[in-house]
């Protein structure tokens, strides 16, 4: 099989407007998770939320990997797309109902992205095109299996949708991901684009709280305004201050199946931890800005405390990944933030939150330090670790 050996003199990539517009229908369909799980404030409910997340992140990594790969700048290839940003936005109104009344229209929808992705892929030839062939069995198979538990009892529909999560992320770990082109800048782009549209739904999740509550801005509302863009910008720093651009290089200085194996681990695997925590971070924080002296319950105190912890210990796993030893603070600051939660039902929202935002400014200043003593760190192939 042929594989795609990129040099260092590959030439730019950037994300068009049009991979941007595509996006928008991902901005919608992370505030209607966030509206399940608070629709559903119990442990089915983030249960439902999570393989929803897994399942909406999943078919838009895939198209990640299709615009990096394939042109879209044809008038059938953006037709292609934009059928799916149809479907795809039937499938997010669907999201809070997609185990209910909704169930059908969410399949279906589903069903309808997924094959779209392999129509285009499959018609661009070349070596991408025997490489989403292995791939397909496993992702309409998947898709079926939604399809199938519209029509059991929802038990048995939650053990057909998490069937179809691990079937779509185990398909390729087992045919592998040789044969895909990466364009690395490209790829990285994306992603961490995605970041700040996740990102974006934790600032709407703040003024959220605030409408939901008719309270007036007193000082203490306002603090809690305050510091939840301090916690959301705690995630910000802490990914993009210098995790991300660490993982940019490492990614660029890989070549051939090396380099789709490390996008398919460190984007498609490893940031969904990192997507999945801002979105729960952003329920929690929905609940303080609501009622900032109120102790949190159920979804609400494992959303936030959980959220970030979730967060930082899947930075960790990134850099594990990319060959160099996970950074410490990211470990402890992780555990610190998951030992919130049983804390943050006895303690004002508000605390918890401010104690929060301490364990960011922490990593943020651990961060600074990391830059200006290692801007020069080395990005040796992955699985040896860098020196420290």
């Amino acid at each position: 099989m042929t594989e795609a050996h990129l040099t260092d003199a590959e030439p730019p990539k950037p994300v068009s407007p049009f991979e941007l517009f595509f996006d928008l229908v991902f901005v919608f369909s992370l505030t209607r998770v966030t509206s399940l799980v608070l629709g559903h404030p119990d442990v089915a409910g983030v249960g439902r939320g999570l393989l929803v997340l897994a399942l909406l992140w999943w078919a838009w990594g895939a198209y990640a990997w299709l615009t990096n790969a394939v042109n879209i700048d044809t008038a059938s290839s953006r037709a292609v797309i934009l059928g799916a940003m149809a479907a795809m936005l039937i499938v997010a109104v669907a999201v809070p109902q997609a185990s209910g009344r909704n169930a059908l229209p969410f399949a279906l929808g589903y069903f309808v992205v997924r094959l779209l992705h392999l129509v285009l892929f499959s018609v661009a030839g070349g070596a991408n095109r025997a490489a989403i062939l292995r791939l397909a069995p496993g992702n309409l198979a998947a898709s079926v299996l939604l399809i199938i538990g519209v029509f059991t009892p929802t038990a048995v529909q939650m053990g057909l949708w998490a069937l179809a999560v691990m079937i779509d992320y185990g398909t390729p770990l087992i045919t592998g991901v040789g044969g895909f082109t990466v364009h690395a800048g490209h790829f990285f782009e994306r992603h961490t684009l995605f970041m700040i549209i996740a990102l974006g739904e934790s600032v709407i999740a703040i003024g959220a709280g605030v409408l939901h509550s008719s309270a007036s801005i007193t000082p203490i509302v306002a603090g809690s305004i305050v510091l939840a863009l301090a916690a959301i910008s705690g995630l910000w720093w802490s990914y993009f201050d210098w995790e991300a651009g660490v993982t940019e290089r490492v990614l660029s200085s890989s070549m051939g199946p090396r380099r789709a194996h490390l996008a398919r681990d460190l984007f498609s695997y490893l940031h969904l931890p990192l997507v999945a925590g801002v979105v729960f971070a952003a329920v929690g924080v929905e609940s303080v800005t609501s009622h900032p002296m109120d102790p949190l319950h159920g979804v609400h105190a494992l959303g936030l405390g959980g959220g970030v912890g979730i967060f930082l210990l899947g930075l960790s796993a990134v850099c594990g990944r990319r060959g160099h030893r996970p950074r410490v603070d990211h470990l402890i600051g992780g555990l610190l933030s998951l030992a919130t939660i049983p804390a943050s039902t006895v303690l004002p929202g508000l605390l918890t939150l401010a104690f929060l935002v301490v364990i960011l400014l922490f990593i943020a200043f651990v961060d600074r330090a990391h830059g200006r003593s290692e801007v020069g760190e080395r990005t040796e192939p992955v699985g040896v670790p860098v020196p420290r």
